[in-house]
C-alpha cells in the first residue's frame, strides 16, 4: 500500500509535467508561426478513444464474457478501412465552415438548424456526462485500491478533489481560447503523452506479470489448462453469442468516428487531410498492441483467484498481489492517463457545444442576457465545471451499481443516434432537416426509454411496472421487449430499434419534406466543399471598381464582433482578416473583396458561437447599401451571362422565392446560383465530351466499313479477272 500523500504527489508531479509540456509545445509552435502538426502526433491523438473502460475494462469484460471484448474494437478496426472517405470529407468541411463540434457539422449539414444542434447537444450530454462519471468512478477506486482508503463513494475529500483537479486541467489544457477551432498544440501534445503513457504501462504490467509471476507465457498456459479456465479463450461466453458480436462491431464502428472527444481530435484539431493517411495503420497497431496482455492479465487474476468482483481492476490487483510496488504505481498511472485524457477532451467539446447551442441561443431569445454574450468563453469554463461536478454527483449516488457498470456501452449506443443523419447525410444529397430531426429524435427517445428506463429500474428509481407489464400497461410497449421482441439482449434490443426508428423516420421525412431553397443551396455547398482538396482561409480574387469604405465596414464587423468577443480578440481578428485579403492599407475595397471580408467574418464568428449561430448574426448584422445591392445584382447578372447567357429558373423556384433576398441573404443567394450554373456547364461539357467520344468512334466505324468495303471490292475485281481469264484460255 502507498500512503495517500505520496500518491497524491506523483499525480501532482505527473500533471505538473504535462502542463510543462503543453507550455513547451505552444510556445514552440508559436515562435516557428506553423499551426501544421506532425501526422505522428495527430494519430496517436486518436488513442483518446482507449479510456479506463479499456484500461481495466476489457479485463474484467474478458473474465466475464471471454473474447467478446474484441468485438468493440472489431467495429473500430472496420471503421478504420472507411476513414479515409468519411473522416476527409469531414475535415475539408471543417475547414470551409469552421466546426467547431459534432453538433455543428450535423446542424450545419442540415441549413445550420439550431433546434438540430441543441438536439444532438442534449443527446451528448445525456450519453457522455454520465461516462465521464465511469472515468471518474475508475481514478477514485483505483486511487483506494493502491492507497487502502475505503473507495465508497461519500461526499468525501477524495473524490471532491479528484473533479476539482480535473475542472482545472480541462480549463488550463482544453479550455483557454474562446475558438475551439484554433489548433490547441498543447492540448493535443498531452493527449499524445497520456496515450503513450497508457500504452507503455499496459505492456510493462502486461510483461512483468507473465515473466514475474509465471516465469513464462507457456507456464500460465499450462496453469490455465489444468485449472480448466478455457472461459478467457472462448468466442461464445455468453448468451446470445452472434448478435451480442454483431451489437458491439456496430457500436464499436459509429464510436471511434461520432463519440465527442472523437471527433474534435479527428477532424477539429486536423490540419492536413494527409494526416488521415498515418492514421489508418497507426491507430490500428496502438490498438492491437494495447490488447495484447488483456488475456495474460486476466487469467492471472484467475489463477491468483482474486475475486471476480473486482475483475475491473486486476490490472491494479495482481500487481499488488505479486508485491511489485513499481508495477502497481505504474498500472495506477497508465490507468489515471486513460482516464484523464478522455475527461478533458469530452469536457472540452461537451461544454462548447452547450455554450453554442443551448446556452448562446437561450440569450439571443431575451434580451436582458444579451450581455453575457461577452463572456462565452467564461460561461464554457462555467459548463465545464458543472458537467464535472454533475458526473461526480452520478457517481457518487450510483457507486458499483448496474448503470455505472454499463454506461461504456450506454453511451457508445447513443452517439450511435448521429449515425444516419451524419453518414448518411455526408453521401445522400435528399437527406434534409426535417429527416434529421425526426430520426435523432425518435432515435433519442427509443434509446432512453430501452435503456435508461431499464438501468433506473434497476436502481429503484422507477416502479418495476413498467419493466413487467410495459408503459400504460401496454404489454408490447415493454422497454426491453419493445413490440414483443423478448429473446434479444437488452442491448442488442435497444440498438435495434433505435437504429431502426431513427433511419426509418430521417429516410421518410427526406422523401416527403421538400425543402426551400435556402436549405437545398446549403446541401450542395455542404457536399461539395467534401470535395475540396485545399484549405478555405485565404481570400479569393477580388476584382471590379473599389468605392466602398473599410472603414465603415470595419466599425459594422467590431460591434458584431464585440458581442461575442472582447475588444482585442475583436480588433485582432479584423486585423487579421484585411491582412489576408491585402486591404489593410486601401481606403476603399471592391464588392467582392467586401464579399470575401464578410465570408472570413463569418468564419471568425463560427469558430467561437458555432456555424448556425454565426450565420444567424450575420443575416442580423450586416446590411449592404442600396448601391451595393445593385452591384451585387449585377455582378451576379455578368456572371450568369459569362457562364450560360441568361438566367433559367424553374417554375418550382420562383414560385418559393416570391421576394427578392436582402441584406446578408443576398450575398449567400448569388453564390449559390452561380455555383449550380457552375455544376450545370460543367455536366453539360462531360456531355458534350463523352457525345464527341461517341462521334469518333463512329467516325472510326465508318472509316473501317469504308476500308473494308474497298478491301472487298478489290478482291471481288481481282477474282472477276481471274474467272475471265479462265474462261478465254478454255475457250
Amino acid at each position: 500500500m502507498f500512503s495517500p500523500l505520496s500518491v497524491v504527489l506523483i499525480v501532482v508531479l505527473y500533471m505538473g509535467l504535462l502542463f510543462g509540456l503543453a507550455q513547451w509545445v505552444e510556445k514552440r509552435a508559436q515562435a516557428r508561426g506553423t499551426h501544421k502538426g506532425s501526422s505522428w502526433v495527430y494519430a496517436l491523438s486518436l488513442a483518446v478513444f482507449f479510456t479506463s473502460w479499456t484500461f481495466y475494462g476489457s479485463i474484467g469484460f474478458a473474465v466475464h464474457s471471454g473474447m467478446l471484448f474484441l468485438a468493440i474494437y472489431i467495429g473500430a478496426l472496420i471503421s478504420v478501412i472507411f476513414w479515409w472517405s468519411t473522416m476527409k470529407r469531414m475535415v475539408a468541411v471543417k475547414e470551409e465552415f469552421r466546426i467547431t463540434s459534432i453538433a455543428d457539422f450535423i446542424s450545419t449539414r442540415y441549413r445550420r438548424s439550431q433546434r438540430i444542434a441543441a438536439l444532438v447537444t442534449v443527446i451528448a450530454l445525456s450519453g457522455i456526462a454520465p461516462y465521464i462519471a465511469l472515468q471518474l468512478t475508475a481514478v477514485i477506486k483505483s486511487y483506494s485500491l493502491i492507497t487502502g482508503v475505503s473507495h465508497t463513494l461519500s461526499p468525501g475529500v477524495t473524490g471532491f478533489m479528484v473533479t476539482l483537479m480535473m475542472i482545472a486541467f480541462t480549463i488550463i489544457f482544453g479550455i483557454r481560447r474562446l475558438d475551439p477551432t484554433e489548433r490547441h498544440q498543447g492540448m493535443v501534445a498531452v493527449l499524445v503523452a497520456e496515450c503513450l503513457v497508457k500504452l507503455a504501462a499496459f505492456l510493462i504490467v502486461g510483461l512483468s506479470v507473465i515473466y514475474i509471476g509465471f516465469g513464462s507465457f507457456d507456464n500460465l498456459l499450462l496453469l490455465l489448462d489444468d485449472m480448466q479456465i478455457t472461459q478467457l479463450t472462448s468466442f461464445t461466453a455468453t448468451q446470445h453469442p452472434g448478435v451480442m458480436w454483431l451489437t458491439l462491431i456496430v457500436l464499436g464502428f459509429a464510436a471511434v468516428q461520432l463519440l465527442p472527444r472523437q471527433f474534435h481530435v479527428a477532424v477539429v484539431e486536423n490540419s492536413d487531410q494527409n494526416h488521415i493517411k498515418t492514421a489508418m495503420w497507426m491507430f490500428p497497431l496502438y490498438l492491437i498492441l494495447i490488447n495484447l496482455f488483456v488475456i495474460p492479465i486476466a487469467a492471472a487474476g484467475l489463477v491468483y483467484e482474486l475475486p471476480l468482483g473486482s475483475a475491473d481492476y486486476f490490472m491494479i490487483l495482481v500487481p499488488q498481489y505479486l508485491g511489485q510496488k513499481a508495477l502497481t504505481i505504474i498500472a495506477f498511472i497508465g490507468g489515471f492517463a486513460a482516464a484523464t485524457g478522455m475527461i478533458i477532451v469530452s469536457t472540452m467539446t461537451l461544454s462548447t457545444m452547450a455554450s453554442n447551442h443551448l446556452i448562446l441561443p437561450f440569450c439571443e431569445r431575451f434580451s436582458r442576457l444579451e450581455p453575457l454574450r461577452a463572456f462565452m468563453l467564461q460561461i464554457r469554463w462555467i459548463m465545464a465545471a458543472l458537467i464535472l461536478l454533475a458526473s461526480y454527483l452520478l457517481a457518487m449516488s450510483l457507486g458499483d451499481t448496474y448503470l455505472l457498470a454499463s454506461m461504456g456501452l450506454i453511451s457508445f449506443a447513443a452517439v450511435l443516434q448521429f449515425a444516419p443523419a451524419l453518414l448518411l447525410g455526408m453521401f445522400w444529397r435528399t437527406g434534409n432537416s426535417i429527416g434529421a430531426m425526426t430520426g435523432l429524435l425518435s432515435g433519442y427517445i427509443i434509446w432512453g426509454y430501452t435503456l435508461i428506463i431499464p438501468a433506473m429500474i434497476r436502481e429503484g428509481w422507477l416502479a418495476d411496472s413498467i419493466l413487467e407489464q410495459g408503459l400504460l400497461g401496454l404489454h408490447w410497449l415493454r422497454p426491453e421487449a419493445l413490440f414483443g421482441l423478448d429473446f434479444l439482449p437488452a442491448m442488442t434490443h435497444s440498438v435495434i430499434w433505435s437504429l431502426l426508428f431513427n433511419t426509418l423516420f430521417y429516410l421518410l421525412g427526406s422523401w416527403f419534406y421538400h425543402p426551400q431553397k435556402a436549405e437545398r443551396s446549403l446541401t450542395r455547398e455542404f457536399l461539395n466543399a467534401m470535395l475540396s482538396k485545399q484549405m478555405s482561409g485565404k481570400a479569393r480574387p477580388t476584382g471590379l471598381d473599389a468605392y466602398i469604405a473599410l472603414e465603415s465596414k470595419m466599425v459594422e464587423a467590431h460591434l458584431l464582433l464585440i458581442r461575442y468577443l472582447s475588444h482585442d480578440k475583436a480588433e485582432t481578428a479584423i486585423e487579421r482578416i484585411t491582412e489576408d485579403l491585402q486591404v489593410h492599407k486601401k481606403d476603399y475595397i471592391t464588392i467582392i473583396e467586401l464579399m470575401e471580408f464578410h465570408r472570413m467574418l463569418e468564419q471568425v464568428l463560427a469558430g467561437s458561437i458555432g456555424a448556425a449561430s454565426a450565420h444567424s448574426a450575420m443575416e442580423e448584422r450586416i446590411s449592404y447599401t442600396d448601391r451595393e445591392a445593385s452591384d451585387l445584382k449585377a455582378l451576379y447578372s455578368h456572371i450568369v451571362g459569362e457562364l450560360q447567357g441568361q438566367i433559367r429558373l424553374t417554375t418550382q423556384d420562383s414560385d418559393q422565392d416570391e421576394h427578392a433576398p436582402s441584406g446578408y441573404l443576398l450575398l449567400d443567394e448569388l453564390q449559390h446560383q452561380v455555383d449550380d450554373l457552375k455544376e450545370t456547364i460543367e455536366k453539360q461539357q462531360t456531355a458534350l465530351n463523352k457525345m464527341e467520344q461517341k462521334l469518333e468512334q463512329q467516325y472510326q466505324e465508318i472509316f473501317d466499313y469504308r476500308l473494308e468495303a474497298q478491301k472487298l471490292r478489290h478482291e471481288n475485281e481481282v477474282l472477276r479477272q481471274q474467272i475471265v481469264k479462265e474462261d478465254s484460255e478454255s475457250s
